[in-house]
C-alpha cells in the first residue's frame, strides 16, 4: 500500500475541498439547525461524479479507487457530517452492493442513475427490535407470483426523507433468521411505501433519517438482489464497506475541529499572550494531529484492503473502532479549546462534538467493532 497519494489523488482533494468550502459550507450550520435535507448539495456533488466514486463508468460512476472515495468522504466531512454521511451511504450502503451483487439489468437500470447522482439511496436494515442482532428484522417478503409482498417498519434510515431507491432487507422465512433474509430493490413511490417522521437527532441532523414503512408492498422479483436468504450476506459485506465510509467521514470531523482549534488558539490571546504559546494547548494540539494522521492511515489501510483483499472486515471494524472514538477525543479537545465559547452556537466546534458521537454507533457500534476484531484475531 502506497502512503504517498497520487497526483489524480490530490488534483481530487482539491476539487472536492473547494466544493465543500463554496458550496458545503455555507450552508452547514443553517441545515443543522433547520433539519433540512441538503438534496440540492447530493445533486451537485452528483455532476463532480461524487454519487458513485469507486463505481466503474460503464455504471455510471467515476471510475475511482477506495483512498479516492476516502478522500472524498473526509473533505466533505471537514464542512459538514450531515452532508458527508449523505454522500457516504450512496456510495457505499447503495451503489457497493448492486456493484457486486446486482444483476446486470439492475446495474444498467438501478445503479447507473444512483452513481450518476440522479438518484438517491438508502439502506433498509435496521428495525425497532433488530439493531446489532440485524438477523432478528420481522419484516416479511412473501412470495406471489412475479413479486414479492412486502410488509414491515425500518427505522433511523439515513436518506428515508428523499431517497429514490431503497435497498430493503426482508425474510423469506422467519424461522429461519439470518438464513430467511433476502434484499429487494425498492423504488420509494411504489403504492404501499410510506416515510416516517423525520428524527431531530443530538448530531447529523440534515441527514434525512426517517422511518419507512412497507404495508402489501408489490416488488417484482426481478428486482431480488442475489438469490433467496443471500440477504444477510450482501448487508454484512455491504457494512465492511459502510465502515470505511464513517472512518472518513470521523477523520473529517476531527480535522474540522482541529482546524478550528488551531486558528483559534493563535487568535485568542489570555494573561498577555496567544493560548498558543501555553504548552498545555500546544499537548492538546499535538496529540489531536497525531491521532488525526493515524485514524486516516487505518481508513486507507481499509480502503486498500477492500480492493485487495477477499475479506477486509478486521481492517474495516479497526479503522471504525479507532477514527470513531478518536473523533470524540479530538472534539472535546477542541471545545475545551476554544472554553466557554466552544459551547456556545457561535462556533463550529460544538457541531462538531456533536457529530462525532453518531460515528461510535452507526455502521456497527464500538463494541460491535470489538467483536469482528477478536473472531478475527482468534480465527473464530
Amino acid at each position: 500500500m502506497h502512503v504517498q497519494l497520487s497526483e489524480e489523488q490530490l488534483l481530487l482533494r482539491e476539487t472536492v475541498r473547494r466544493f465543500a468550502a463554496e458550496v458545503v459550507a455555507p450552508r452547514a450550520r443553517e441545515i443543522d439547525e433547520s433539519g433540512e435535507f441538503p438534496r440540492d448539495f447530493f445533486d451537485r456533488a452528483g455532476e463532480l461524479g461524487l454519487a458513485g466514486v469507486a463505481v466503474p463508468d460503464e455504471y455510471g460512476g467515476a471510475g475511482m479507487d477506495g483512498v479516492s472515495y476516502c478522500i472524498v468522504v473526509e473533505e466533505i466531512a471537514r464542512v459538514c457530517a450531515s452532508s458527508a454521511v449523505v454522500l457516504s451511504v450512496n456510495n457505499s450502503l447503495v451503489c457497493d452492493p448492486l456493484l457486486a451483487f446486482g444483476s446486470e439489468e439492475q446495474k444498467q437500470r438501478f445503479l447507473e442513475p444512483l452513481a450518476a447522482g440522479r438518484k438517491l439511496g438508502c439502506f433498509a436494515l435496521t428495525e425497532p427490535d433488530a439493531g446489532s442482532d440485524a438477523a432478528a428484522l420481522r419484516t416479511t417478503a412473501r412470495r406471489d407470483g412475479d413479486d414479492y409482498v412486502l410488509d414491515g417498519s425500518k427505522v433511523f434510515i439515513t436518506n428515508g426523507s428523499h431517497a429514490d431507491l431503497a435497498l430493503v432487507f426482508a425474510s423469506v422465512d422467519l424461522e429461519a433468521r439470518h438464513k430467511g433474509i433476502t434484499a429487494f430493490i425498492v423504488e420509494t413511490d411504489r403504492p404501499g411505501f410510506r416515510r416516517g417522521a423525520h428524527e431531530y437527532k443530538l448530531g447529523v441532523n440534515a441527514s434525512g433519517t426517517t422511518e419507512l414503512v412497507f404495508e402489501d408492498l408489490r416488488v417484482p422479483a426481478a428486482q431480488r438482489v442475489g438469490e433467496e436468504g443471500m440477504g444477510f450476506k450482501i448487508a454484512m459485506a455491504t457494512l465492511d464497506g459502510g465502515r470505511v465510509g464513517i472512518s472518513a467521514q470521523a477523520v473529517g470531523i476531527a480535522q474540522g475541529a482541529f482546524e478550528e482549534a488551531l486558528a483559534y488558539s493563535r487568535d485568542r490571546r489570555q494573561f498577555g499572550r496567544s493560548i498558543a504559546d501555553f504548552q498545555a494547548i500546544q499537548f492538546y494540539l499535538a496529540d489531536m494531529s497525531t491521532e488525526i494522521d493515524a485514524g486516516r492511515l487505518l481508513t486507507w489501510k481499509a480502503a486498500w484492503a477492500k480492493e485487495h483483499k477477499k475479506r477486509y472486515s478486521l481492517e474495516a471494524a479497526q479503522a471504525k473502532l479507532f477514527t470513531s472514538e478518536m473523533a470524540q477525543r479530538v472534539t472535546s479537545k477542541a471545545l475545551q479549546i476554544h472554553g466557554g465559547y466552544g459551547y456556545t452556537k457561535d462556533y463550529n466546534v460544538e457541531r462538531y462534538f456533536r457529530d462525532a458521537r453518531i460515528t461510535e454507533i452507526y455502521e456497527g457500534t464500538s463494541e460491535i467493532q470489538k467483536v469482528v476484531i477478536a473472531s478475527a484475531i482468534l480465527g473464530s
